[in-house]
């Protein structure tokens, strides 16, 4: 099981843009995914007539490692660990580390 899934909402703990909020919009393998708004770069793009794309400067969001994210707490307004814990009717669910709050419901 993920600590970290698509649709969470993290903040970044790392990097150039440490302290940014964003929602988790791809898990792209084990290690990365990417942040909404976090570690975005310009990309110089040719045009391409067959796929009807037209050139020039382009902002897009690039990979981040997932070490570099935590899981952002709204009771606590902070970053937070994740635990997974196993439930009495067999079903496992994320739990936040420091208040034991259920992040699935």
């Amino acid at each position: 099981m993920r600590k970290i899934r698509k649709g969470d909402n993290v903040i970044v703990i790392a990097g150039k843009d440490k302290g940014k909020r964003g929602s988790v919009l791809r898990v792209l393998d084990e290690s990365f995914l990417l942040v909404e708004g976090a570690n975005s770069v310009k990309k110089h793009q040719k045009p391409n007539p067959m796929k009807g794309t037209t050139g020039g400067i382009v902002s897009k969001e690039m990979p981040i490692h997932v070490s570099n994210v935590a899981l952002f707490n709204p009771t606590t307004q902070k970053a937070d660990r994740i635990a997974i814990k196993k439930l009495d009717d067999g079903r496992r669910v994320r739990i936040y580390k420091s208040n034991g709050e259920m992040l699935d419901a």
